[in-house]
């Protein structure tokens, strides 16, 4: 018998007779002798709707209203699930996130998980139910509703499973497992068996859709057992997330993923002084707008020089606000920023012992005449900012994944 975290997606449970499949899926477990946690998103769609309408009565909604507002999403679809396993006789309790005792700060629409509370888990699993609990969302400390941004019920199975340690914890999602690009994008993907924390952690964060950031970076640090599987095809293997794939890794590049949720800021001008940079980017810390790539020009005259970079493009109005308050104060000149960028990037942890691999990649965006903007490398990943307009961006996804043999993984 097992301890299993399992999280289905919102077009898992789009609608009734996918949520009765759900449920199917949880009696086999059951079946087995295994005990579950569910943790579940809202119906697809539902959360951009709960958006619309809030934005129907004011353009400008606080914090603790939207979360109060979004977190209903989830609460309709753990209580349709209970009552789809309870139809078919399994035992099963619905939670929303309080209830279930996950303890976040206040930082309201993005909160992070400080602690659950395993009291009701360990009550309702010893009763021998099967708990749904509501994703994406938890309680603060001054015993407000929050929310942990979208993908957040990823993050809330993965801490789950965490902090109870689970035996395992599954991803179930419209795919069947991670690809080495957007089979929408791409037409010959490889699905990988395997692939480490560290590349999902950067493919995640760079624009591939399967898993959420946070949640691939809660599993690194706690080594959680994690699979992603097809809740469509419940019988197919999926792709393990592991910690090491092996003494030597074959694959030089693992995956590409493309970002059109990039907008990118400029700084001119900035007085060459110690601190200058700590300050700016302490102040969009501050409040809560996180950046990526950063580029700093080299010195001119000895006096000044130039910042850019990225962060996502819904906070680029935000972050901009941010920056003007702070010209006056440290003298710096002009401010410019643009949305009509993407984020490029591919990742592989086989990059660090092969040379040449950025340069290849340079070549090949080069002879689709596409133009970079900016570079940002590590270990494992090569990232460049590029225009995005017509299909320039899954050109780019398309002949990188050829340039580097990716339709040929595992055959």
């Amino acid at each position: 018998m097992a301890l299993i975290v399992q999280k289905y997606g919102g077009t898992s449970v789009g609608t009734t007779e996918r949520i009765r499949k759900v449920a199917d899926n949880i009696a086999k477990f059951t079946k087995q002798g295994h005990q579950l946690i569910v943790a579940v998103s809202a119906q697809s769609g539902t959360t951009d709707n709960l958006i619309k309408l809030a934005g129907e009565v004011n353009d400008n909604p606080s914090g603790r209203e939207m979360d109060m507002l979004l977190s209903t999403g989830e609460q309709i679809t753990i209580a349709l699930l209970a009552m789809a396993l309870d139809k078919i006789g399994v035992p099963a309790i619905s939670l929303t996130g309080p209830q279930m005792g996950i303890l976040t700060d206040n930082a309201h629409t993005k909160a992070r998980i400080l602690s659950i509370d395993h009291s009701r888990i360990k009550k309702e699993l010893n009763a021998g139910k099967v708990i749904i609990v509501a994703g994406f969302q938890g309680i603060s400390e001054e015993n407000e509703i929050t929310t942990l941004g979208r993908g957040g019920s990823d993050t809330t199975a993965v801490a789950i499973a965490a902090s109870i340690k689970a035996d395992l914890c599954e991803i179930y999602t419209d795919v069947d497992g991670v690809y080495t690009a957007d089979p929408r994008i791409v037409k010959n993907p490889s699905k990988l068996n395997v692939i480490t924390y560290d590349e999902m952690l950067e493919l995640a964060s760079l624009g591939a859709k399967v898993l959420h950031p946070r949640s691939v970076e809660v599993a690194k640090i706690h080594n959680v057992p994690l699979s992603v599987r097809s809740s469509f095809e419940t019988e197919k293997e999926g792709t393990f997330v592991v910690n090491k794939e092996g003494l030597e890794k074959n694959l030089v590049v693992t995956g590409v993923a493309s970002d059109k949720n990039t907008a990118k800021i400029g700084i001119f001008d900035v007085p060459d002084t110690p601190g200058i940079a700590a300050k700016i980017f302490e102040r969009l810390g501050q409040a809560n707008v996180n950046v990526d790539m950063i580029i700093q020009s080299a010195t001119r005259n000895k006096k000044v020089n130039d910042i850019s970079f990225t962060v996502p493009k819904n906070d680029l109005y935000h972050a901009v606000d941010v920056i003007d308050s702070l010209q006056e104060e440290m003298g710096f000149g002009e401010v410019v920023c643009a949305d009509d960028v993407a984020k490029i990037s591919i990742v592989g942890a086989g990059m660090v012992s092969s040379p040449g691999v950025a340069a290849k990649m340079f070549t090949t965006l080069s002879n689709e005449g596409i133009n970079i903007e900016m570079i940002s490398t590590s270990e494992i990943k090569v990232s460049c900012v590029i225009k995005n307009y017509g299909d320039n961006v899954n050109k780019a996804v398309c002949s990188l994944h050829d340039a580097f043999d990716l339709d040929k993984i595992g055959k």
